[in-house]
């Protein structure tokens, strides 16, 4: 029974856990509460009802997604649980068994009713008067936003359990994606990230259909999907892309200066032999001369990846060999994990060595300074070069943002120290004055 006054909106607070795809279902399920009357709160104690998106990817994700519904339990005592980890409700109701409800990722109206079950919605709320803004609930700052194409993977990489929590690909009609994101642009949007658990696979499982956009056919397709976002005259990034072939269609827009001239690409490895282990798909030898040959296309390009070291059979030489590839590639914004078992991976079942922690860390920690010396030196070419930022932040120190081979949170920033004017959401072009590992340091053009 709530105790919430019949006068008085009912509150839910939210807890949105993990990668950017469930960031998407956060603000989906957030939209439709607020649609019908519920207010969102920054707080545990304001709220009727706490809702947290959980991440099951790995074990340390698993242990800071109990941590914080213990953490709601205790400073509210009223808890749903959805997103990934939701999918092992045994798990969950064994450490925390007073949890209300526990859905799994993607339930939006399990969640919704979940909530309703603890907090009834007001029922004098007219949804055509009480708005909810046309793009909906956003939990990213108003200049940016996450732009989600499709649900679930087909992979069957053997270290992932995604596939077994999000289930098979499946693309959102490609009219929908563009009147989303028009919406998006319409509201203030200057920056939009294009993500899915494998972007250039979209439109494969609806055999690539032609639908409709602004009157217009448009195929269900990676580049055609692109090129009708570059029409938006925001930029759009994106995120993890798998090698296909087809993806060599994306660096001329880039060089065009339709889309950002940026591929997040998470090859994982460069052993074969490893890659091989890892059930990885679409990488072979010729990644390098794409690599290449992509760079000739469109000499601005930024490729941002990560890798994982230590894995099930690793050996002294496959993690050399990576070191080598990482030479060779010249990858801009690198990110590296140390192997971790998922319960549930196949990669358990491999007859292959285990590899130490102490050696994991050591392989860790050679890996990352390698990487930052690669990456120190390519920032350092940008010295003197004007790039254009989009700005984040702004305070008495100065303005924080990024240029187009920063995405938020992921990636470095551009400080700089003279913010008269600038606001959150501005353009501004600027000249690099110093770099180092990830960030860079600018002035505004004059």
């Amino acid at each position: 029974m709530s105790t919430t006054p019949a006068t008085a909106n009912p509150k839910v607070g939210f807890v949105s856990l993990g990668c950017p795809k469930a960031l998407v279902d956060s603000e989906r399920i957030l939209t439709q509460l607020r649609m019908e009357g519920y207010d969102v709160v920054s707080t545990y104690q304001d709220a009727d009802v706490v809702v947290v998106n959980t991440c099951g990817f790995i074990d340390s994700a698993k242990a800071e997604s109990l941590e914080v519904i213990g953490e709601a339990i205790k400073e509210n005592g009223k808890v749903i649980v959805t997103g990934c980890m939701g999918v092992e409700e045994g798990n969950i109701r064994d450490v925390h068994p007073s949890v209300l409800a526990v859905t799994g990722p993607q339930q939006y109206e399990q969640v919704v009713n979940a909530v309703h079950e603890v907090v009834p919605p007001r029922q004098d709320h007219n949804p055509l008067i009480d708005l909810v803004p046309p793009q909906g609930i956003k939990l990213t700052p108003r200049h940016y936003a996450y732009l989600k194409i499709s649900e679930g993977c087909n992979h069957s990489c053997s270290f992932c359990i995604i596939p077994s929590m999000r289930g098979k690909l499946v693309s959102r009609p490609v009219g929908d994606v563009l009147d989303e994101a028009q919406r998006l642009v319409k509201s203030g949007v200057k920056e939009l990230l294009v993500i899915s658990q494998d972007t250039s696979a979209y439109g494969v499982d609806v055999k690539y259909r032609t639908g409709f956009w602004n009157g217009a056919p448009v195929k269900t397709r990676m580049t055609e999907l692109c090129e009708a976002l570059s029409s938006l005259g925001v930029w759009v990034r994106l995120h993890y892309v798998y090698p296909y072939p087809h993806v060599d269609e994306l660096i001329p827009l880039m060089a065009a200066g339709k889309i950002l001239p940026y591929l997040d690409i998470p090859f994982q490895h460069a052993s074969p032999k490893v890659l091989k282990a890892m059930k990885r798909p679409a990488f072979e030898d010729k990644t390098l001369a794409r690599i290449k040959n992509w760079r000739q296309i469109c000499p601005e390009l930024i490729i941002r990846s990560t890798f994982i070291v230590g894995f099930p059979g690793e050996t002294e030489e496959d993690f050399q060999y990576l070191l080598d590839w990482l030479t060779e590639a010249q990858l801009d914004r690198v990110g590296c994990f140390q192997y971790s078992p998922v319960e549930g991976a196949p990669a358990n079942l491999l007859d292959l060595a285990v590899v130490p922690d102490d050696v994991k860390q050591d392989r860790w920690e050679r890996f990352m300074a390698h990487q930052q010396a690669i990456s120190s030196a390519r920032l350092q070419l940008r010295i003197g070069k004007e790039i254009e930022v989009l700005i984040d932040e702004v305070d008495e120190q100065g303005a924080v943002g990024r240029c187009f081979f920063d995405a938020p949170e992921i990636d470095g920033n551009v400080f700089i120290d003279d913010a008269s004017g600038l606001k959150p959401g501005d353009k501004v072009w600027c000249t690099v004055t110093d770099a180092d590992e990830y960030d860079l340091w600018a002035e505004k053009r004059a």
